[in-house]
């Protein structure tokens, strides 16, 4: 029998362009919060760090990232490991640590998602991340960055049901209404679907103002037994389910450019591990990566029917005060996308949201059912990681 698994504290640096720092020193920020959030628990009582990152030493200067910070943490000798997942190795730390505990191997765990992205140049950046592709296939002979994989999505859903470019600006505006409310977040500023839709064209019919931007961030989960969760806090959150799903690398290998298989599958896993669905879920983080992602994620997840996403966000569904609130700490749009980082960063909003601590109060969800659901995809669908909260 598994054990049952709780987030007992959790922490997130700033994000944003963080040349004021270092990887360690930023990591550092997220994880002083999280042992600050975490009532009664020092460091010595860490078993093991799992740390989601995947530019270590590519995108910035340290390699060894995993032993690395847990020298400077103060966490030495526990054990550790550097997880990979491409956009989604935040949360696959998370998941290694929940399986950690659930197993007893462990009882208490560290859960870092970290990532610096703008110490180097920005076309150097994109295409590091372009070769997350199929390479031979697809990099090597084509050249395509990641907004030109997530347009083959995006006009796909277009021609297929009617979704437009403005719906994408609706999305954009409503994660920049949040985001711009929220004291982690890059993009700290509201937008009207007017300047979303007049900025420069990325990779058509992507504009500026549908990507998430290039920058740094870190975000830290501590996680428990049952057991020892009691002793650690009055108030935990428990991970009561957990997904995982590929898709081919290969887009031309892929069944669909409207639906994101891995994304369905893992949704399927978590929801009946849970035994919840989608309508019982109060509030969401999704992979909004680019805006059109969002949409997709809608249908993906089971939220509403194929094809219907963009009602979802005409309707203001998707906002507070909606049926099925979404990225309320601005998404991947506005709060920032540090790949390695995001994953564990959706894991401390939902928990800051299950606890309705979520500040200020025009960011909070109702949380009728206590229920929150993270969505982390890893490139285009590459990987998939979806993970259910209950207070």
């Amino acid at each position: 029998m598994s054990r049952k698994v709780a987030v007992v504290g959790a922490g997130q640096s700033e994000f944003g362009n963080r040349l004021d720092v270092d990887i360690k020193e930023l990591s550092a920020e997220s994880f002083v919060e999280a042992l600050e959030d975490t009532e009664n628990l020092e460091k010595k009582d860490i078993e093991f760090a799992s740390i989601g990152s995947v530019g270590a030493g590519l995108m910035f200067e340290e390699g060894l990232v995993a032993p690395l910070l847990c020298e400077y943490l103060g966490l030495n000798p526990i054990g550790t490991q550097r997880t990979e997942a491409a956009c989604a190795s935040g949360m696959s730390a998370v998941y290694l640590i929940y399986n950690m505990i659930a197993s007893g191997q462990i009882d208490i765990g560290l859960a870092m998602g970290t990532e610096k992205m703008t110490e180097i140049t920005t076309p150097l950046m994109m295409e590091f991340i372009g070769r997350a592709g199929s390479y031979f296939w697809e990099f090597e002979n084509f050249g395509p960055t990641f907004p030109g994989y997530y347009a083959i999505y995006a006009t796909a859903h277009m021609a297929k049901y009617g979704t437009t470019e403005e719906d994408f600006a609706r999305v954009a505006v409503k994660n920049h209404k949040y985001g711009a409310l929220n004291e982690k977040s890059y993009l700290r500023k509201e937008i009207d679907i007017e300047t979303a839709m007049n900025s420069d064209i990325i990779a058509w019919p992507l504009k500026l103002y549908y990507c998430c931007p290039i920058n740094d961030g870190a975000a830290s989960i501590i996680m428990a037994s049952e057991e020892k969760a009691k002793e650690l806090t009055d108030s935990p959150v428990w991970i009561t389910g957990l997904g995982s799903g590929t898709s081919p690398v290969n887009l031309a290998n892929r069944k669909s450019f409207t639906s994101i298989e891995s994304a369905r599958v893992a949704a399927e896993k978590a929801y009946d591990m849970a035994g919840v669905g989608p309508d019982d879920v109060d509030v969401a983080s999704v992979h909004d990566c680019f805006e059109s992602a969002e949409i997709m994620a809608y249908e993906d997840l089971g939220f509403c029917e194929n094809g219907e996403g963009k009602e979802l966000i005409r309707e203001k569904q998707t906002y507070a005060d909606g049926d099925i609130p979404v990225n309320l700490g601005g998404g991947l749009k506005s709060k920032g996308h540090p790949i390695g980082a995001t994953g564990a960063a959706m894991i401390y909003e939902l928990h800051k949201q299950l606890l309705e601590k979520a500040k200020p109060s025009d960011r909070q969800a109702s949380i009728d059912n206590g229920v929150a659901l993270a969505h982390n995809v890893g490139g285009t669908g590459h990987y998939t990681f979806v993970t259910i909260l209950e207070r």
